[in-house]
């Protein structure tokens, strides 16, 4: 069977930890055993067994990182559809935008708890959107490393899939630091903030005076 990973960039898909790979060979070994009790759970699977399970992936992503294996991860008896969608429901704060005011704001993005970001301006929080997306070229400013991310699927608002890098990483806004389930977009450029961390905030859109309010 073919590898999720070998829809990556090939210089990425070449850094995928090979503990990965072995993982997500010995998934599709046992899958059906695994779809009569954990059907649509997210799992993580490592060393023959599944080490993780949990009604998201955020929390999954949580709880293997405490353990320092490379697990597949991905939701039993869905592993042909995307792991989010990415809906791109336009709000309007930026006046520059091409077609309407864009809402945007500045985050920092920690590639671990507690250290220094990277702070990035022109962020998009986005309500439709199932999860955070940056560019490869920012991932790569983290310095996040390929061999610890986790291949996944996105779609978009038009349909379509892709193969990204999972990556669980940490946004502080506001005086305050929130887990991120971060997903590597290899071939788009915008800055997406996703449910996963906005739904930990709350956010006030001022449209007639074009204002981005956090946790007002």
């Amino acid at each position: 069977m073919k590898s999720l990973a070998d829809d990556l960039p090939p210089e990425i898909a070449e850094k995928i930890h090979p503990d990965w790979r072995k993982n997500e060979a010995g998934y599709w070994m046992v899958r059906d055993q695994l779809v009569g009790r954990l059907l649509g759970q997210w799992i993580a699977f490592a060393d023959g067994a599944v080490v993780a399970a949990a009604a998201t992936p955020l929390e999954v992503f949580l709880a293997v990182k405490r353990l320092g294996v490379h697990p597949f991860i991905g939701r039993v008896g869905h592993e042909g559809e995307p792991w989010y969608r990415i809906r791109r429901a336009t709000f309007q704060y930026d006046a520059a935008y091409a077609s309407a005011a864009l809402p945007v704001l500045s985050a920092e993005f920690r590639s671990a708890s507690g250290s220094t970001g990277v702070l990035l301006d022109r962020v998009i929080p986005d309500t439709g959107a199932d999860t955070t997306t940056l560019p490869w070229s920012d991932c790569q400013q983290m310095q996040l490393d390929p061999t610890l991310g986790v291949p996944g699927m996105i779609s978009g608002v038009a349909g379509g899939t892709a193969v990204t890098m999972g990556f669980l990483v940490w946004v502080w806004l506001d005086g305050q630091e929130y887990p991120c389930q971060l997903q590597a977009d290899f071939g788009g450029r915008e800055r997406i903030l996703g449910r996963d961390v906005l739904n930990g905030l709350e956010v006030l859109f001022r449209g007639p005076s074009g204002e981005v309010v956090v946790n007002p």
